[in-house]
């Protein structure tokens, strides 16, 4: 029965350490700063997204209702730079990734912009927190 009870409070240790080990990782991995997105230029564009050193995040919740030529970039007080153009938006939902270009210093930015190239407008912007 003694060695029984050991295991058993040795398998929960396992378990609570495991628990606390996961947890940590999860803190560990937002290191960057987040923002919802809000619609512009009558498009609907929902859902939350992170600014890396090194990437953009769109999260599951994202969602844009449809554009020509939708983009991904960076902006600063409600100025997009084109310098910053991540490539075409992959998807119209869900989460997805956009690797930041080699020279753009993320800390000059405070917006995500979901571009549209075509007509030269914002269709959502995610304002950053800290």
């Amino acid at each position: 029965m003694q060695n029984r009870r050991q295991i058993l409070n040795l398998a929960a240790g396992f378990a609570a350490a495991s628990l606390f080990a996961g947890s940590a990782s999860a803190w560990a991995g937002s290191k960057g700063r987040t923002g919802k997105f809000s619609g512009r230029s009558n498009h609907v564009t929902t859902g939350k997204a992170e600014l890396t050193s090194s990437s953009v995040v769109l999260f599951n919740d994202f969602s844009l209702d449809g554009a020509p030529d939708a983009r991904v970039g960076l902006g600063r007080n409600g100025k997009y730079d084109a310098r910053t153009d991540l490539g075409a938006l992959k998807n119209l939902k869900g989460k997805q990734s956009y690797r930041v270009k080699n020279g753009v210093n993320v800390s000059d930015y405070n917006e995500i912009y979901i571009w549209c190239r075509k007509f030269n407008v914002p269709l959502g912007v995610a304002k950053l927190g800290n």
